[in-house]
């Protein structure tokens, strides 16, 4: 398959943990014999260092002329510090979602058998924790009315949703409950917001078409502890835009590492791949960041366009260095030489050669394999 690739690196960790997955997916396209074309452009901080704008044309151009997106992260210090800002790195992501239709943002979370130690959950709680997290995305309040008082001292956003809005992310989010375990939790605040109350008439009757799937709802409160006293419960969890941001972010405690959490975000023609972690600025150029959330992102897009083999075999490698430990300070912080760069070499490594890497890959020089 060929296929061509909007390359976004973006601010802070972006390039580094991006770097990471194009490594991964170029591995993939020689183990099997696919042809992936990679082009670079600018978004956020550095965009508008640039440009003065935070999504330059020449890039939405690129994403419009592409088959998907792998986007790495956006923000600056420098702006978040800054709230008077009028331009803003993050306002390049919602104009490129809203630009592209990607309506729907994907979030799996999961509690590798591995990991289950460096979660801050006891490992009763979390093990055998498998969740998709279906997020509506460009709509809601991130894109509603926004108004300040002429003295600056009254904001206010509006929160709008209509039925199509909320239908179309609906049925995604039953048709891959079909697939898993045939249970979808709306999580709304119908107790108190207008807009969640149409989500609830909504998706009610978007439920009618599926009579497989069980449709269960949580207050939004009542979800954020849920998903902390009892991740197993949950299958496939529908949302809107600000919940979903935030409930996703809290998903990630189970896994041990936000580093670990991919995302696809999709729409009628077009689809773009991410990591959910943020720009992480801190660790910019130590080597530190996790590029994991990025590969699986990749192994996202593979299956995006049904490459499904090969999206195995991203998560079976990265499996692996997760059982040797192969991985960052943020999850092996007692192993200081792991870098970004070394993880995204084992598991390149591993791609190339899936029956021989070494089962004692930390004693040798990262990169190689010897057969055991």
């Amino acid at each position: 398959m060929k296929l061509n690739i909007a390359v976004l690196p973006g601010d802070g960790i972006g390039p580094e943990v991006t770097k990471q997955a194009i490594k991964v997916l170029k591995a993939i396209a020689l183990e099997f014999d696919h042809q992936f074309i990679f082009k670079n452009a600018d978004v956020g901080a550095i965009a508008i260092d640039k440009t003065n704008n935070p999504l330059p044309d020449k890039t939405l151009d690129l994403c419009k002329n592409t088959d998907a997106i792998l986007f790495g992260a956006i923000g600056d210090p420098k702006y978040d510090n800054n709230p008077s800002a009028k331009v803003r790195p993050e306002q390049g992501l919602l104009k490129l979602r809203k630009e592209l239709g990607l309506f729907a943002n994907i979030r799996p979370v999961k509690a590798y058998d591995t990991l289950l130690d460096k979660s801050p959950l006891k490992r009763k709680i979390i093990q055998g924790t498998d969740i998709s997290i279906y997020r509506e995305l460009t709509g809601g309040i991130y894109f509603g009315e926004k108004h300040i008082s002429d003295d600056g001292n009254t904001a206010s956003d509006l929160c709008e949703y209509s039925k199509t809005e909320i239908e179309r992310i609906a049925h995604l989010a039953f048709k891959a409950a079909q697939a898993r375990k045939n249970k979808v939790t709306l999580v709304d605040k119908a107790n108190v917001l207008e807009s969640s109350r149409l989500w609830r008439k909504v998706v009610k009757e978007v439920a009618e078409n599926y009579k497989d799937v069980a449709l269960d709802f949580l207050f939004v409160d009542n979800a954020a502890m849920q998903i902390i006293l009892n991740p197993k419960q949950f299958d496939v969890i529908l949302t809107e835009n600000m919940f979903g941001d935030i409930i996703s972010d809290e998903a990630s405690v189970i896994g041990g590492s936000i580093g670990l959490l991919a995302s696809a975000s999709v729409g009628e023609k077009y689809a773009m791949f991410e990591p959910i972690h943020g720009s992480y600025p801190q660790a910019k150029g130590k080597g530190i960041a996790n590029p994991i959330a990025s590969i699986l992102s990749a192994a996202m897009l593979l299956d995006h366009f049904e490459l499904h083999k090969e999206a195995q075999m991203v998560r079976d490698a990265v499996d692996k260095s997760l059982k040797l430990k192969i991985t960052t300070p943020d999850l092996n912080p007692d192993i200081a030489n792991i870098t970004t760069t070394k993880v995204g070499d084992f598991i390149e490594d591993y791609i190339n050669n899936p029956d021989d890497t070494n089962l004692n890959f930390t004693n040798i020089h990262l990169g190689q394999s010897t057969i055991i």
